[in-house]
């Protein structure tokens, strides 16, 4: 696949996102219910364990994350109620969200099952940090685990589609750069299309506009970037070498630029807890 084929794929690519043309996968109904379940004011813990044991997978998750060190707790868990109890209606949308989504996009080759790995090595990563670091914006860890975990969602499609390009596949660095060119947009559309939170789609929109600045205090695009830009410490990756001192979003969340929070005594062991807990 040379560069012209390249180009015109992601012209298509976004030409669709713009015109709404794109085909996107719709949430499940199991996904729908937990979400209708978590935002109804008179849902009772026991009501929304029923909803969700409804799915076998959604309840062992659920319930080896609640024993998990991302959530805390002095005894064992065995059941979803005491699960939905310990970790709260927004953290249990989260890994139902999470979880549901790897269902989604099954690999049928080789390439697409590594970057589908990556995928969510990366993700956990990244998340894992937003909860580090969300006190320090003095935002919601909850939801700033959710902003990490679907920060490069829109990388899906694209790996799933390049299933059916048989030079892609033989072309990883091509499709790496195809993802990073387009994975933002598309995972706006995305997260628009199955009605998530207005803060959460502007993290997934806006984590790498590196020279994004806004008014008011730091929200969950600022708090993704610096996640995002600190995973990658280390890594052979374009933004391994970004220089911190010149994105905005580090001086919002008030962190030194000189310091990895992965590299923090009292934070990296976190890190390393909640990203386990969320790869399962």
């Amino acid at each position: 696949m040379n560069a012209n084929v390249q180009e015109k794929l992601i012209e298509e690519l976004m030409s669709e996102v713009a015109t709404d043309k794109l085909v996107l996968p719709s949430l499940p109904e199991i996904a729908l219910k937990v979400r209708d379940a978590v935002e109804d004011p008179n849902m009772t813990s026991a009501k929304l364990a029923k909803v969700i044991t409804m799915d076998a997978a959604l309840t062992a998750r659920l319930i080896q994350v609640a024993n998990s060190p991302l959530v805390r707790g002095s005894r064992e868990i065995d059941s979803v109620e005491a699960a939905v109890v310990r970790m709260g209606n927004t953290m249990v949308k989260s890994i139902v969200n999470s979880l549901i989504v790897q269902q989604m996009f099954q690999p049928t080759t080789d390439l697409s099952d590594k970057k589908f790995r990556e995928f969510w090595q990366h993700s956990s990563q990244v998340a894992a940090i937003c909860h580090a670091l969300a006190a320090f914006a003095k935002l919601k860890p909850d939801q700033a685990l959710l902003a990490g975990l679907v920060h490069d969602i829109g990388a899906l499609p694209i790996i799933k589609r390049a299933e059916d390009i048989p030079e892609l596949l033989e072309n990883e660095e091509m499709l790496d750069n195809i993802i990073r060119r387009t994975h933002c947009e598309i995972g706006k559309a995305m997260l628009t299309n199955w009605e998530f939170p207005q803060s959460i789609v502007e993290a997934v929109a806006e984590h790498e506009n590196l020279s994004r600045q806004h008014d008011g205090p730091p929200d969950y695009a600022d708090l993704v970037t610096v996640a995002n830009l600190q995973s990658y410490v280390g890594e052979d990756h374009h933004l391994a070498s970004i220089e911190w001192s010149g994105v905005p979003a580090f001086a919002k969340l008030g962190l030194d630029t000189d310091v990895s929070v992965v590299d923090m005594e009292e934070k990296g062991e976190e890190i390393k807890e909640v990203q386990s807990a969320l790869l399962g």
